[in-house]
């Protein structure tokens, strides 16, 4: 099967990866396995995103192109960090989230009950977004992107990160290692999706639309607790494994003071939180930060889920994979607005698993400057957001490699129980 016929060359050409739905550039089809380019298979019909236009699948092949050849691609300033620019964008989200804070306190509780109804939802989406950002700074903190000094950035990570409830060493420690081991079945740090062998008993239960709607609703809501707490959907460890346990597997022993700094971290905010609900009420501290707390850990997932779960991305064991191919296998995405709003951690992600170190506000132009050279080893799907989890959570059920291929250590997503 070839592209689409009814869709004109010079279309294809001048579109490329920015028309919706395209991962990958639009090349006619080659045939399928490992390497090849997703077209109908024996494992099912041909999957389709924007535009109407094929999935494509990402290349397995090594590469031409070096990490080298990549980043001098870049302009050199991309690679810059300025501690005033960084923290712009700090004060910046600070101060929106206080005049979120506000409108909740003050606002809202003047409100006739038929507006004070649909105000809360607002300011629960609103500010779950705006903190959302904040989470993302945090996140740059760890991979020494905001400054050009890392006791700066652990201090900003530490308290933007324990304010969110989240253990900040730990998290940076585990999130490097998924940096580390993208795409790697055995050693990935988180959704690290499973061979069909693996699945539960009751994932075949589970394979239909009300199931998919209960997966998703449990995954973004108890998600990233979950994954904190007990590594669910992380890598398989000997033993429990948990982000609040100096002494787990995750961590070796030189990293173990860090973590009881994490832990300490959310036990300050705890009790402020306490201290807060003492002052106000439980429930005035449910409505005010509860919720958009459950909000940004909602986003916090969906958005990571995405990043790697698609039906074009391959995942690779140990035979077969290497860190820029696993690097690679990961998709830019499309939020809109909301693109601004997290920093561009959304649709900047593939430069940013080549280049962790590189500030948020530089990393739009180095896409742009590097996707000429990755060509269809860059992942791009401009699918509206709902269509692509609702898609991405009915088609990337298991992994497994292509039937009759030669490379037996390259594994795609499959659907079919």
């Amino acid at each position: 099967m070839e592209m689409d016929a009814h869709l004109p060359t010079p279309y294809l050409r001048r579109h490329g990866t920015s028309c919706p739905g395209l991962a990958g550039e639009p090349k006619a089809a080659a045939g399928m396995g490992a390497g090849g380019r997703m077209t109908a298979t024996e494992q099912g019909p041909l999957r389709y995103g924007g535009c109407g236009i094929p999935l494509h699948r990402s290349p397995t092949e090594k590469p031409s192109f070096t990490l080298s050849q990549i980043k001098k691609a870049i302009p050199r300033h991309c690679f810059e960090r300025s501690v005033l620019r960084s923290f712009s964008y700090v004060i910046r989200d600070l101060l929106i989230a206080a005049l979120f804070l506000y409108f909740a306190v003050a606002v809202i509780p003047k409100l006739p009950l038929g507006l004070a109804l649909p105000a809360w939802p607002l300011y629960w989406a609103f500010q779950g977004c705006i903190l959302t950002g904040a989470w993302v700074i945090a996140h740059e903190c760890g991979h020494h992107a905001f400054s050009d000094y890392s006791f700066l950035d652990d201090v900003v990570g530490l308290v933007l990160h324990s304010a969110l409830l989240v253990p900040y060493f730990s998290w940076k420690y585990s999130h490097r290692r998924h940096h580390s081991n993208t795409g790697s079945i055995e050693r990935d740090e988180v959704f690290v999706p499973k061979p069909k062998a693996a699945l539960p008993w009751f994932a075949k239960y589970l394979n239909n639309p009300p199931g998919r709607i209960l997966t998703l609703a449990i995954t973004l809501t108890l998600g990233w607790p979950l994954y904190l707490a007990f590594n669910v959907s992380g890598r398989c460890y000997p033993r429990f494994a948990s982000h609040f346990d100096p002494y787990g597997p995750i961590y070796s022993d030189r990293e173990r003071a860090q973590i009881f700094i994490s832990d300490a971290g959310l036990m300050a905010a705890l009790y402020v939180l306490y201290r807060v609900a003492a002052c106000y009420g439980f429930w005035w501290l449910v409505r005010v930060y509860g919720v958009p707390l459950l909000v940004v850990n909602g986003w916090l997932v969906l958005i990571t889920y995405l990043q790697h779960t698609h039906p074009s991305l391959p995942h690779y064991d140990s035979s077969e994979w290497d860190w820029l191919r696993g690097a690679l296998a990961t998709v830019d995405r499309d939020y809109g607005m909301l693109n601004k709003v997290f920093h561009n951690i959304t649709d900047t992600h593939v430069a940013h698993h080549l280049f962790s170190t590189m500030p948020h506000y530089h990393a739009m132009e180095a896409t742009k400057a590097i996707k000429p050279l990755l060509g269809e080893y860059y992942q791009f799907d401009g699918t509206p957001l709902l269509k692509a989890m609702w898609r991405e959570a009915r088609e990337c059920i298991y992994v497994e490699p292509d039937r009759g291929s030669k490379l037996q250590g390259v594994f795609w997503y499959r659907r079919e129980l």
